[in-house]
């Protein structure tokens, strides 16, 4: 197992809602790295499909515009 620090921990289970996004082929190789050493870090083959929610979710959970503007609609109700 690796000892790599990544981003991505450990992949809770969800309910799924489909969503179809066209990646560049250079992303999507990124993407099918990434998944590979999040296997060899975790012990689990994921698929790159897979990994994108749970980026997308960390990404807008670090994204301090992004919720600046949720907090203030919030107030706003």
């Amino acid at each position: 197992m690796s000892t790599a620090k990544l981003r991505l921990g450990p992949l809770p289970r969800t309910e799924p809602v489909k969503l179809t996004v066209t990646l560049s082929a250079e992303l999507k190789a990124t993407l099918d790295r990434y998944a590979s050493l999040h296997a060899q870090t975790y012990g689990e083959r994921v698929d790159a499909a897979v990994l994108v929610p749970h980026m997308l979710e960390a990404f807008m959970a670090r994204d301090r515009g992004f919720r600046s503007a949720r907090r203030q609609a919030t107030e706003k109700r």
